[in-house]
C-alpha cells in the first residue's frame, strides 16, 4: 500500500487564532498559560485535519519560525540576550530573539529577518559564532511527538530542520570562519535529538534539507555524507526531505546517502531524474499536490504520474504534499462570497489533504476506486480551459506590442539628477519613510462600516481623507522632508491593488503566514490582467494639497504583485508580470499627470522571484527588469522615481537592481547590521539610496546615538550625497507612539549628521 502525508500545516489557525493570541499576549492582555493553550488548540487543529492520512506529521508547528525553533532547540542563543548557558529556553527569550521584546527581559536589537529560499515567508536567522557551543535547549519538540502519540493512532512523523540545511542559513558573527568547522559539534546534537525523538515515540523522521535544491560546492556535499553516514547509526526512520526545485546535481550525493527514504517536490523538482536513480528497495515521496499554490490537482494527470512508481515501489511509495502547506490557506470551505465557478477551480489545505488520500487510494486500490474524483476533477479543469473570464485579447494585443525601448527612460539618470535636485531642493541627507503609516482601529473601523454598507462612499472617503490629513500633519511636525500619504485606504499593498486590477480574485479567510503573528491574504490571478481605472491618484492628489512638501505617489511594482498573489499556473510569470506592469504605467501615467513629483513603485519581492539555480537567474532578472522598467519609465525627466526592497539578500543581484534605474531606491540594512552594504565597496551603485535606518519589525525605539551610527556606517560605503534616510519598511504595523518616538530620532540623528558635514566643509 501507499502511505498518505503532508509534509507540514497551516499554523496560525483556521481565524487566525494564534495571531491574535501572540500579539494580546505580547500587549499583556493575556498571560502565557492562556496563549499555550490557544497554541496547543490550533496545533491539535492541524492534527485532527490529518486523520484521514496514514501518517501524523507534527513538530511543524511553533509559535513564531521554525528555524528559530531550531536554533532554540540547539541552544544557540545570540548573547545580547542574556540566555543563563545550561538553561532551558524560556518563551520570551524566543520572542525577543524575534522582535526585540517580550513580557519579560530587556529589549535588545532583533535577529536579522530573511526569506525562506524564493517564498515569501520569513524565517530569523541563526547567529553563530566560531567555536560554536551546542546544547539542547528545548524539550517541546519531544514532548509533542509524545503528546502526538496519546493524540492519535496514526504513525507520528516528526518534523526537524536538518543540520546543514540550518547551518547553510546561519549567519556567522566576530571572527570569521568557515561553517562547515561546527559540523563535527553539530552532527553530534543532531544524533542527541534523534535519540530523544525515538525515546518519544517518533515513528518516522522527517528532515528537512531543502539546500539540496541549491548550487552545492563539493565541500558541502561530502559534509552531506558525514553527517548522515553518523545520523544513521542512531536512526533508521530518516526521509531525507527537499523541496522548490530540483536536486540535479547533488542526486548524485543524494542517492548514496543511508536514508530510509527520500521526498521530493513533483511539482518543481526534477521527479524523473530522480525515478531513474534512487533505489527501489527504499522510500520513494512524491510531492504531487503543491503546497504553494491553490489550484486544485489534476487528479488524472497525477495519477498516471503516480502508477508506474508503485509498481517499481512496491509497499514504498509515499504521496504527499510538494512543500509544507504552511504557503496555503486552510479551507476553501470558509468561501462563502468567492464566485462559484473560481472556487471550484481552486484546493486550499483541507482540500490538498483529500487531494492526497484521494490519489493515494487510486494508486493503491486502482482508477475505478476514485472513478467519481476523477470524473469531477476532469470537469474542474476542462471548465477552467474553456472559461471565457480568463483570456482578454487586448490585453494579449497589448503585451505583443511591446518594442525596443519601452522600458527606457529618455533621460540618463546623470542628467535627471541634477533636473530634480533643482525642481525639490532638498536638503543632505533627505528624510522620508517608505508608505504605510498606522493602521489603526479607526482606519479599520472605516474599512470595515463600507464594506459592510453602514456608510456611503462619501462618507468612507471623508473617513479616509480624514486619516490622510492626520498623517500629513504628523509627518510635517516631525520635520520629515518627503511625505507620504500614510495608505489608510489600503488593506494590504498587493491585495488593494488586484482589487482595483481585472483579472484577480479575493478570499475572506485566505491568510497565509509571513512571519510570527503577520497574516497576508494573497489575491487570486485568474484570468488577464488590465486597469479599468485609475486607482490612486485622488487619495495622493488630497495629500499633496494639504502640504507644500513633496508628497510621493505610492505603487506596488509588477513582480511583487505577481509574487504575493497566487499565479496562474497555465501561463508565464514573465507574462503576467508584464500585463501588470502595463496596468501600472498607465497608473503612474495618470499620477504624473495630477502633479505628483515623485512615484515610488515597491519591489520587495524582486529578489524572492530569483530562480534557486544560478543557470535559470539571468532569463528571470531579464524580465524582471523590464516589468519594472515598463511600468516606470514613461515619466519626464524632472518626475523622480523610487523604489524599495526589504528583507532579502539583494547583494548577488545588485546589479540588476541598478538596472532597474530607479532614481532613489530604499532598502532594509537595520535589522542586518547594515551588511548589505558591503556590496557597495565593489560595485559603484549609480542612482540615489536609502539604507533603512529603524527596524520596524520590532517595537523597540532605536536610540538617536544608533540611528546616527548606522548613518555614519551608511558613509564609508556610499558618497554623503547618495544617501537618503529612511526606516526599513513600511509603518503599518507599529502604533503611532512608537512611530512617533522612532522617527523623531531619525530627524534628530540626521540633523545632527547635516551639521557635523557642513561645519567640515
Amino acid at each position: 500500500m501507499s502511505v498518505a502525508h503532508i509534509l507540514g500545516f497551516p499554523r496560525v489557525g483556521a481565524q487566525r487564532e494564534l495571531k491574535f493570541a501572540l500579539e494580546k499576549y505580547w500587549q499583556g492582555e493575556i498571560d502565557q498559560a492562556k496563549l499555550r493553550s490557544i497554541a496547543k488548540a490550533v496545533e491539535e487543529d492541524g492534527w485532527r485535519a490529518q486523520a484521514d492520512l496514514d501518517l501524523l506529521t507534527v513538530g511543524d508547528f511553533t509559535f513564531y519560525d521554525h528555524i528559530l525553533d531550531t536554533s532554540v532547540l540547539l541552544g544557540v542563543i545570540p548573547p545580547r540576550f542574556n540566555h543563563p548557558k545550561g538553561e532551558k529556553v524560556s518563551l520570551d527569550t524566543l520572542f525577543r530573539i524575534a522582535r526585540g521584546r517580550a513580557p519579560s527581559g530587556e529589549d535588545a536589537p532583533a535577529s536579522e529577518m530573511t526569506k525562506w529560499f524564493d517564498t515569501n515567508y520569513h524565517y530569523i536567522v541563526p547567529e553563530i559564532e566560531k567555536g560554536q557551543v551546542f546544547k539542547l535547549s528545548s524539550d517541546r519538540l519531544f514532548e509533542t511527538v509524545k503528546r502526538a502519540k496519546g493524540f492519535s493512532s496514526q504513525a507520528v512523523k516528526a518534523v526537524i530542520t536538518g543540520p546543514l540545511t540550518w547551518l547553510k542559513l546561519a549567519s556567522v558573527k566576530g571572527e570569521q570562519f568557515s561553517k562547515l568547522e561546527l559540523v563535527p559539534a553539530l552532527t553530534t546534537a543532531y544524533k542527541e535529538i534523534l535519540i530523544q525523538l525515538e525515546a518519544s515515540g517518533a515513528d518516522w523522521i522527517q528532515i528537512d534539507e531543502p539546500i539540496l535544491v541549491l548550487d552545492l560546492c563539493d565541500k558541502w556535499r561530502a559534509a552531506f555524507k558525514a553527517v548522515y553516514q553518523e545520523l544513521a547509526k542512531i536512526s533508521d526512520k530518516l526521509i531525507l526531505t527537499t523541496y522548490f526545485d530540483e536536486l540535479a546535481d547533488n542526486l548524485e550525493t543524494i542517492v548514496e546517502l543511508p536514508v530510509a527514504g527520500l521526498h521530493i517536490d513533483a511539482i518543481r523538482g526534477d521527479l524523473a531524474n530522480v525515478v531513474n536513480q534512487w533505489p527501489g528497495d527504499k522510500i520513494l515521496s512524491v510531492g504531487i499536490v503543491d503546497g504553494r499554490n491553490i489550484w486544485a490537482n489534476n487528479l488524472a494527470q497525477s495519477l498516471t504520474t503516480l502508477t508506474p512508481l508503485a509498481e517499481k515501489w512496491e509497499g514504498q511509495l509515499w504521496v504527499g504534499s510538494s512543500c509544507s502547506l504552511l504557503h496555503s490557506p486552510v479551507d476553501l470551505n470558509a468561501e462563502e462570497k468567492l464566485d462559484t465557478e473560481i472556487k471550484s477551480w481552486l484546493a486550499f489545505g483541507i482540500q490538498k489533504i483529500a487531494e492526497i488520500k484521494t490519489l493515494t487510494l487510486g494508486v493503491t486500490d486502482g482508477r475505478s476506486a476514485i472513478e467519481e474524483a476523477l470524473t469531477k476533477s476532469n470537469n474542474i479543469h476542462a471548465s477552467r480551459e474553456t472559461s471565457t473570464r480568463i483570456h482578454n485579447l487586448a490585453v494579449a494585443q497589448r503585451v505583443a506590442a511591446i518594442k525596443a525601448g519601452d522600458d527606457q527612460r529618455e533621460t540618463a539618470f546623470t542628467k535627471r539628477s541634477q533636473i530634480q535636485a533643482n525642481k525639490f531642493n532638498l536638503p543632505l541627507f533627505p528624510t522620508t519613510t517608505i508608505g504605510s503609516f498606522p493602521q489603526t482601529h479607526e482606519i479599520r473601523q472605516i474599512r470595515r462600516k463600507y464594506r459592510l454598507g453602514e456608510i456611503d462612499k462619501q462618507q468612507y472617503h471623508e473617513g479616509i481623507y480624514d486619516q490622510i490629513r492626520y498623517a500629513i500633519s504628523e509627518q510635517e511636525k516631525l520635520g520629515l522632508d518627503v511625505l507620504v500619504h500614510g495608505e489608510a485606504e489600503r488593506n494590504d499593498m498587493v491585495e488593494y491593488f488586484g482589487e482595483n486590477l481585472d483579472g484577480f480574485a479575493f478570499t475572506q479567510f485566505g491568510w497565509v503566514q509571513s512571519y510570527g503573528s503577520r497574516c497576508v491574504k494573497p489575491p487570486i490571478i485568474y484570468g488577464d490582467v488590465s486597469r479599468p481605472k485609475g486607482i490612486t491618484i485622488d487619495w495622493i492628489k488630497f495629500a499633496q494639497s494639504l502640504t507644500d512638501k513633496p508628497v510621493k505617489g505610492m505603487l506596488t511594482g509588477p513582480v511583487t504583485i505577481l509574487s504575493w498573489s497566487f499565479p496562474r499556473d497555465d501561463e508565464s510569470d514573465q507574462t503576467s508580470a508584464f500585463q501588470i506592469a502595463l496596468a501600472l504605467r498607465d497608473e503612474v501615467h495618470d499620477l504624473e499627470q495630477a502633479g505628483v513629483a515623485i512615484i515610488q513603485i515597491d519591489e520587495p519581492a524582486i529578489r524572492e522571484l530569483l530562480p534557486l539555480r544560478r543557470e535559470r537567474q539571468a532569463d528571470y532578472l531579464a524580465w524582471a527588469e523590464k516589468a519594472f522598467r515598463l511600468s516606470s519609465s514613461g515619466v519626464k525627466a524632472e518626475t523622480q522615481i523610487h523604489t524599495h526592497m526589504c528583507y532579502s539578500n539583494f547583494n548577488e543581484i545588485i546589479k540588476s537592481i541598478a538596472n532597474l534605474d530607479a532614481d532613489v531606491i530604499t532598502i532594509e540594512t537595520s535589522r542586518s547590521d547594515m551588511k548589505l552594504l558591503n556590496v557597495f565597496r565593489e560595485f559603484k551603485y549609480p542612482n540615489d539610496i536609502g539604507p533603512g535606518v529603524y527596524d520596524i519589525h520590532s517595537p523597540r525605539i532605536p536610540t538617536v546615538t544608533e540611528i546616527e551610527t548606522l548613518i555614519e556606517h551608511a558613509t564609508q560605503y556610499l558618497p554623503k550625497e547618495q544617501l537618503w534616510i529612511n526606516p526599513d519598511c513600511g509603518l503599518k504595523t507599529r502604533g503611532w507612539d512608537e512611530v512617533r518616538a522612532a522617527l523623531k530620532n531619525v530627524v534628530t540623528a540626521t540633523k545632527s549628521l547635516r551639521q557635523r558635514y557642513q561645519k567640515a566643509l
